[in-house]
């Protein structure tokens, strides 16, 4: 706890950050409202009253508790809360009952409590979006814009949960307390506990949620291998339903790495707030003497909604509207609702600004106020300037050259300067290949090698670890290349590995991606390896399966892995699963044929559709992670020597090895899971979980796509919101081991399947 200044900034506040990270995280602040301006000068000491006071020079109080008994000490206890005790060591005043922009396990929050973002970045003055319990009920939470305006709700507290974060229901390192809900005694807190096998002394690890000036809540978690905060959650996922987000005049969208952009012929209002990402100033226009054109036109932004402006209809057909606009310096363009026929002038302010999909059922276009094209001035000028060009041709000629050369080297540099903008916004480091020879010493370090190419363990200067890629044979030139590095830079979830950087030099192409210290699921698939518990597996079972549903429904396209089995399942120091290698089979060019090539060693997780020749779909997916379901069930590979006892009578033994899923298959269709679980857990695990999971792995691993179930659905299973039905056994996998043809089978079972795990129905 101490005094600070943001950005070197003559402001300072005295506040709660933690002491043991490289660089401060505030998590608490006491005088938002009135800094200090001089470090130098402010002094913080108990009161005669008891209070805890900021003094300035002359003994003018900027800031003091509230406490109405005497407090004789000041104690900053671990958890991040400051409290005063009385001389009997009661708590007299705290700060967690006055949060700033962040909820700390432990912390209470209640009726009259909300947690409220900086107004920027580099001000911790109250900004516009707040969390708060929603009154009157008290019985969930809300983000809200300026205290009245909300735009996102956790839904009704269910007893375990929240309706609307169906997540909740499977404790992760987080236990959420809910204490006289619905009423306005109503008191909601969390804690967190550290996971099994994964280090850290047993001590949980640090966490937070934050109401970001954006107005998105989010929730981390400290990484200290990586020395990095990790957002393991966020709300809400689309960026636009925060209210007011891109400010008066600025247009939000969800499908470019910066949410926000002005309208034709307007402005951020402040260049560097706007750059730096606040985005809450808006927009402006760029020339106002449009204002006093009234011979001025219109450009249509397309089907949009937005909110706050002032909507005044003008009688009449178009023209009279148009009219009406241009003779009004207010108006800034019109509104056209296609059904009723009307057309209004709008008056700002104009907030909330988005684009709507085609198919939207909005029938209203916005019209904005521009410069009439095409008036006439041009033609003022053309035939001077025609005659000065034929005049100085010999001129221009002898300096086209240097021209040329000059306007080159401009269009590089701003080619440059718009790559470090894309890249900042992703957060993206442009690495040398020198750089990464040294981080690895000469590639020296193998990790592991895949069909995209090597992988090599590596330490930044920074002496963080990193994991670096070396890629053989990408397809695509270095433009679509780092086109693609960029989208998958901007993916980022809790259970997908982060891409930290990238080198794109000469014939080099390298990705660098944060270094997984428990390292793939498959080092934990042996028999002589180390026994993971249930509710680990059960957890890596959930976390792989929403970051592969993130994938397929969550990103802006959706992205097919091509290769999800367990050495592409890394585990972090806290064994919290992340899926590696997304996105890499477009970035190789989508050469799926040299995939599967590479792929024929673990052909126990190719989807029949891969080898019938048919197009590939997200269910190529849900295959291979019900196979490696199994093998996460039964800690073992799918192809290994038999086991001593239950293994035969399958049919499943070819030669000297066996071959696991149809064996398992059909002893969980039975109702007998526990003689596919693995034996070292012996009975210690959740039977009930034992049996959705290895249901759901069976429905995942259907000849028949469309009886496989999507990602999202498999998430909702897992967690038990969905019922699981018993699946019929799947017809493939017996085929492959038993000698018969695969393409007989695959052709009589085509439409044949007798379940669709789709169609179960919610609890």
């Amino acid at each position: 706890m101490g005094f600070f200044s943001t950005n070197g900034g003559p402001n300072w506040y005295l506040g709660i950050w933690y002491a043991s990270l490289p660089t401060p995280t505030y998590v608490w602040v006491a005088n938002r409202e009135t800094p200090v301006k001089g470090v130098e000068s402010a002094t913080v000491e108990v009161g005669g009253d008891g209070r805890l006071k900021i003094m300035e020079v002359g003994g003018s109080v900027v800031w003091q508790t509230t406490n109405r008994e005497k407090s004789t000490a000041v104690k900053l206890l671990e958890s991040g809360n400051m409290v005063l005790l009385s001389r009997e060591e009661k708590v007299v005043w705290q700060s967690f009952d006055f949060p700033a922009d962040t909820w700390l396990p432990g912390m209470n929050m209640t009726a009259h409590r909300s947690i409220t973002c900086w107004k920027s970045s580099v001000d911790p003055s109250p900004g516009f979006y707040s969390l708060r319990l929603k009154p009157p009920a008290y019985g969930e939470f809300e983000l809200v814009f300026n205290g009245t305006m909300t735009y996102w709700s956790t839904g009704n507290w269910t007893g375990d949960r929240f309706t609307g974060v169906p997540e909740m229901t499977i404790p992760y390192i987080y236990k959420f307390h809910f204490l006289h809900p619905f009423t306005p005694a109503a008191a909601f807190w969390y804690t967190a506990t550290a996971l099994e096998n994964g280090g850290g002394g047993g001590r949980p690890p640090l966490n937070r949620f934050h109401v970001d000036s954006s107005g998105l809540l989010r929730q981390y978690t400290w990484f200290p291998q990586t020395d990095t905060w990790n957002m393991f959650w966020s709300q809400p996922e689309n960026r636009c339903r925060v209210y007011g987000l891109c400010g008066n005049l600025g247009l939000c969208n969800t499908v470019t790495l910066k949410p926000c952009e002005c309208l034709a012929g307007f402005q951020p209002s402040d260049e560097l707030t706007w750059s730096s990402g606040d985005f809450s100033g808006g927009c402006r226009r760029e020339d106002n003497n449009v204002c006093s054109e009234t011979d001025g036109g219109f450009e249509g932004i397309g089907s949009v909604s937005f909110n706050g402006a002032a909507l005044v209809p003008i009688p009449g057909n178009s023209k009279s509207c148009e009219a009406s606009c241009l003779m009004n310096c207010s108006c800034i363009g019109l509104y056209r609702n296609a059904r009723s026929n009307l057309c209004y002038n709008v008056y700002e302010p104009v907030l909330n600004l988005k684009n709507l999909s085609s198919d939207s059922t909005e029938e209203g276009e916005l019209h904005v106020r521009v410069h009439r094209r095409g008036n006439g001035k041009k033609n003022k000028w053309k035939w001077p300037v025609l005659i000065a060009c034929v005049a100085g041709f010999s001129t221009i000629l002898g300096l086209s050259m240097a021209v040329l050369l000059v306007f080159r080297k401009r269009r590089q540099r701003k080619k440059k300067v718009e790559e470090e903008d894309v890249f900042s916004v992703t957060n993206l480091r442009v690495f040398s290949y020198k750089e990464l020879n040294a981080a690895t010493q000469g590639f020296s370090e193998k990790l592991g090698h895949g069909g995209f190419g090597t992988v090599f363990k590596g330490e930044l200067s920074d002496s963080s670890q990193v994991a670096v890629k070396r890629l053989e044979r990408p397809g695509g030139g270095e433009k679509e290349f780092r086109a693609e590095v960029c989208t998958i830079g901007n993916i980022q979830h809790v259970n997908l590995v982060r891409l930290r950087g990238f080198c794109s030099e000469n014939s080099h192409r390298l990705l660098v991606y944060d270094y997984m210290q428990n390292g793939p699921l498959s080092a934990y698939l042996r028999r002589d390896g180390e026994n993971l518990s249930w509710d680990v597996r059960f957890r890596m079972a959930i976390g792989t399966a929403r970051g592969i549903a993130y994938l397929h429904e969550e990103c802006r396209d959706c992205i097919i892995h091509c290769d999800i089995k367990p050495e592409n399942i890394l585990l972090d120091s806290d064994f919290i699963p992340k899926v590696s290698d997304f996105g890499l089979a477009k970035l190789m060019g989508r050469d799926f044929s040299r995939v599967l090539a590479t792929m024929r060693g673990t052909w126990g997780y190719v989807a029949p559709e891969w080898i019938s020749g048919v197009a590939i779909t997200a269910k190529a997916d849900v295959y291979s992670y019900g196979m490696t379901l199994l093998e996460l069930i039964g800690g073992r590979r799918n192809v290994e020597t038999p086991p001593s006892a239950g293994g035969g009578g399958g049919g499943a033994a070819t030669g000297d090895e066996w071959f696991f899923p149809p064996w398992a298959a059909r002893q969980i269709i039975e109702g007998n899971v526990a003689a596919v679980v693995d034996e070292r857990l012996r009975g210690s695990y959740n039977t009930a979980e034992a049996e959705r999971v290895g249901l759901v792995a069976v429905w995942c691993i259907q000849d028949e796509e469309a009886a496989r179930p999507t990602m999202r659905m498999v998430v909702k299973m897992l967690e038990g919101i969905v019922e699981v039905a018993v699946p019929p056994p799947p017809k493939l996998l017996q085929a492959l081991v038993s000698g018969e043809s695969f393409h007989g089978v695959l052709a009589e079972s085509g439409g044949t399947s007798t379940g669709d795990a789709n169609s179960h129905s919610s609890h």
